[in-house]
């Protein structure tokens, strides 16, 4: 408001001395770059006003996306399926590639395997829109088979790119691909690492579990799905 007034003070004594109206001058400089610095600061102040929400990133990466061919999955999928939830989640969850279903909506896990985790994000008292769930790959690979590695290079880039906007306070990757991915290291294995909270890509803790299509082939698993997410939601609540 200061600021304001000053600026316009100066526009009308700078308008008076171009009229030859003087008296007002006397002992009185009125530098043009007054102006122009009050000009520049309204400029900057304008480019701050305007600084883009997380949605409005996700969507400029979402468009980028769908433009896509740095591999061929672009030729055979029905729909880019970019993720979905909250960008603000302090958790984020990521998985392989779309199936089928997933293909089929543009949404990530809706099928069987989405149910799945639906409940088991439900189990640590989440709902589903308070997370963001998405894949390593946005494109269904043909027949649901696993995604190549130059897929994966291809993609990598937007999921992280995805992953420093929302900066979630843990990463639950699911299955082999995800976490070999923000583990930097292809040769993990996720029996191995599953329930274990590391440091990964960019410092992000990483917490790797099952996939959910993992549990339904082998049901025997779920119990010890269960207890990696009660430990999720152990961490989460600390995290608080």
């Amino acid at each position: 408001m200061e600021r304001d007034i000053k600026k316009q003070l100066l526009a009308l004594l700078e308008w008076y001395k171009e009229a030859g109206i003087t008296f007002y001058f006397k002992n009185v400089e009125i530098p043009r770059t007054s102006i122009d610095k009050a000009d520049k600061k309204d400029k900057v102040k304008q480019k701050e006003d305007k600084v883009e929400s997380k949605e409005e990133l996700l969507e400029k990466i979402r468009n980028e996306a769908l433009s896509c061919k740095k591999c061929e999955l672009y030729k055979t999928r029905k729909n880019l399926v970019f993720g979905e939830g909250n960008p603000n989640a302090k958790i984020m969850f990521i998985g392989e590639a779309p199936g089928r279903e997933e293909d089929e909506q543009g949404r990530p896990f809706v099928g069987q395997a989405g149910q799945h985790l639906t409940k088991l994000i439900e189990f640590i008292g989440l709902k589903r829109e308070e997370v963001y769930i998405a894949n390593v790959l946005k494109c269904r690979p043909p027949n649901n088979r696993n995604p190549l590695p130059q897929e994966i290079e291809a993609c990598k880039d937007f999921l992280f790119r995805q992953i420093s906007i929302i900066n979630p306070k843990i990463i639950c990757t699911l299955g082999t691909f995800s976490t070999q991915l923000l583990l930097l290291n292809n040769r993990i294995q996720i029996t191995r690492v599953r329930g274990n909270l590391l440091k990964g890509w960019k410092n992000y803790m990483v917490f790797p579990t099952f996939h959910p299509s993992y549990l339904l082939r082998n049901p025997g698993s779920k119990k010890t799905a269960i207890e990696d997410f009660k430990k999720i939601k152990e961490i989460l609540e600390e995290l608080d």
